[in-house]
């Protein structure tokens, strides 16, 4: 087999994987997956919200959930470790998840959206995009887009900082495709330019300027002495 052809493959191995992993982790939250290899195998790493509910009592999930991914993927001694996400709101996976709920639940997309990126700016990332695509009102195929704060679109600052997710709401009209976009808060942007040393340099004494109505007013001339006639 050439090169190639197990490179596609991996990658169609990788895909497949976590379409089964967020289907199988929809209760708990699936907020992203990390596929890393070993020297004693395959290493697993979900992010989940509430990982409690993937693990199960004594481990007993994750164990059923370790042997169905070695007879399905046929991965290498997999190994799936869980870990909790700290910050839900800034997970892109999340809460593409979170506003597909939302939209299957019956609120209108003009304020499930809104209101995620609301929520997404509130908890401190330095920009946020919604983007809603399919029959939102009517049979005609739509998309919107609600965006706040910065987003970029290309460059090494998309690859770096930007965190993307997408999932699916099932309505009665047909599937709606969510697609969110969260700029960290720790972005540092390659047109952010700080200067050294400016915050350290003394600043100048604030001048009192005054008004024109202080200037209008013209102090009084102090009489002169009277001269001695004695």
């Amino acid at each position: 087999m050439s090169a190639e052809r197990k490179v596609i493959q991996e990658q169609m191995r990788r895909v497949l994987l976590k379409d089964y992993l967020v289907q199988e982790s929809a209760r708990a939250g699936f907020g992203g997956l990390d596929i890393t290899r070993t020297p004693m195998g395959t290493r697993v790493t979900l992010i989940c919200e509430r990982p409690g509910i993937l693990i199960g009592h004594r481990g007993e999930l994750i164990k059923r959930l370790t042997e169905d991914i070695h007879a399905r993927f046929q991965l290498d001694n997999p190994q799936i470790e869980v870990q909790e996400e700290r910050s839900p709101s800034l997970n892109a996976q999340l809460m593409s998840e979170k506003l597909a709920s939302t939209l299957e639940r019956g609120w209108h997309f003009r304020r499930a959206g809104h209101s995620t990126v609301r929520r997404i700016m509130e908890a401190g990332a330095r920009g946020c995009q919604v983007i809603l695509s399919g029959k939102l009102t009517g049979e005609r195929h739509r998309t919107e887009r609600f965006k706040a704060g910065t987003i970029k679109y290309c460059g090494e600052a998309v690859h770096l900082w930007i965190d993307k997710g997408f999932y699916q709401a099932r309505l009665k009209p047909g599937a709606i495709g969510v697609n969110v976009w969260i700029m960290r808060p720790t972005a540092k942007l390659p047109d952010e330019i700080v200067v050294k040393g400016v915050a350290d340099r003394p600043r100048p004494a604030p001048v009192e300027i005054s008004t024109p109505e202080e200037a209008a007013v013209v102090p009084p001339v102090p009489d002169a002495e009277a001269p001695d006639t004695s």
